[in-house]
């Protein structure tokens, strides 16, 4: 693949914004002089062309299922070649949807043979995207803004079943992406305009402009209760002997199904208000080889990770292990200052440690 040219998928449950997020991203990202490509929403074209996704019929079913695949394999595809005819100017092809998107509405049984069927693998699939942005569906959180009427195909309707049954598709959808290397979730929040600025702020981490600092909220708290509907990872994060100004790190994160990604990711300061971010996925033989230039002064940080979406708000909840054993911190991002944070039941807040440098990664490692 070429690295002059980024695919990206934009997801999330129903009523979360892509249609308008779209908009936004065409217009911006041309004004920066990116050619941009939208590749449209295939399950969206196929029922509207005659299939029936509430079918009985279990062939009908199925083949409905593996052509919406193969067609989104093919589009994607093909406006890929598309952009590579383009020599003067940096391309980015903006998905509406990805391939991962059609495993939440069925069986994993099914889904394990399509993907067989069209001689891919789970993680050739994953590696097609650079990222993955998930807005949360208005159902969670933002029940006010909910509607059906801009999709004639959307069985979720306004009413509390139907709203529930969009949260739930909404979970479905994240966890179907679980192990991207870049899989960013878009929070709900009190502010629209807010939650289109996060995706124009990720997509452009992707594309590696420089972006706004922005202080993550981070509170130091206690678990007193189970956190439902978690996906759950092991991580291990090592900082790498570095540049003055620039944060290097590798990182090793791993699920219960034995996915496994690492990551490579610089982190450059360019002002005093912005920096260069830069994530790139590395196979295991070089992410064993990076640890060779590991930080004398630092400790590897390792903790286990519950990721959880709450209210419309999308949390993760790392319980540290090793030399910082009994640290838990519950981290939202894309919230502005004085935006209230709806913090779960479960949830005991010890303090608020926004801004505190003191609990930077990259601080607590130190020896």
């Amino acid at each position: 693949m070429s690295s002059n040219i980024k695919r990206i998928v934009l997801t999330g449950g129903p009523c979360a914004g892509k249609t308008t997020a779209l908009v936004r991203v065409i217009e911006h990202f041309s004004n920066l002089g990116y050619k941009v490509f939208t590749v449209p929403e295939v399950p969206t074209m196929v029922t509207q062309a005659g299939w029936n996704y509430l079918t009985t019929n279990h062939d009908f079913y199925y083949e409905g299922e593996k052509t919406i695949l193969e067609l989104q394999l093919k589009l994607e595809d093909s406006f890929y070649h598309l952009a590579e005819t383009i020599k003067e100017q940096p391309c980015v092809i903006i998905c509406d949807r990805g391939v991962f998107d059609i495993s939440a509405y069925i069986s994993p049984e099914m889904w394990k043979e399509l993907v067989d069927g069209v001689g891919e693998t789970m993680s050739g699939l994953k590696a097609r995207y650079d990222a993955v942005l998930h807005l949360v569906s208005a159902a969670d959180g933002a029940e006010q803004y909910y509607t059906v009427a801009n999709n004639a195909q959307r069985y979720e309707q306004a009413d509390e079943a139907g709203l529930q049954l969009a949260r739930d598709l909404d979970k479905k959808v994240i966890a179907a992406w679980k192990g991207h290397r870049h899989l960013r979730v878009i929070n709900n929040g009190e502010d629209f305009e807010r939650k289109m600025q996060r995706v124009l702020k990720e997509i452009s981490k992707v594309l590696e402009l420089p972006s706004a600092i922005e202080e993550e909220r981070k509170y130091l708290v206690e678990l007193t209760g189970n956190v439902q509907n978690a996906i759950e990872s092991d991580i291990s994060q090592t900082y790498l002997v570095a540049d003055p100004g620039c944060e290097v790190r590798v990182r090793r994160r791993s699920w219960g199904d034995g996915t496994v990604v690492n990551v490579h990711t610089t982190r450059k300061r360019v002002s005093d208000s912005e920096e260069i971010y830069v994530e790139r996925q590395v196979e295991n033989a070089l992410y064993e080889s990076l640890l060779q230039q590991a930080d004398p002064y630092r400790h590897t940080i390792t903790k286990h990770r519950k990721s959880f979406i709450w209210k419309g708000q999308f949390f993760e909840l790392d319980a540290y292990e090793g030399n910082l054993n009994g640290l838990v911190i519950l981290e939202t991002k894309g919230m502005v200052k004085h935006e209230e944070v709806k913090f779960p039941p479960f949830i005991k807040v010890i303090e608020d440690i926004t801004g505190n440098t003191n609990y930077y990664n990259y601080n607590l490692s130190l020896k």
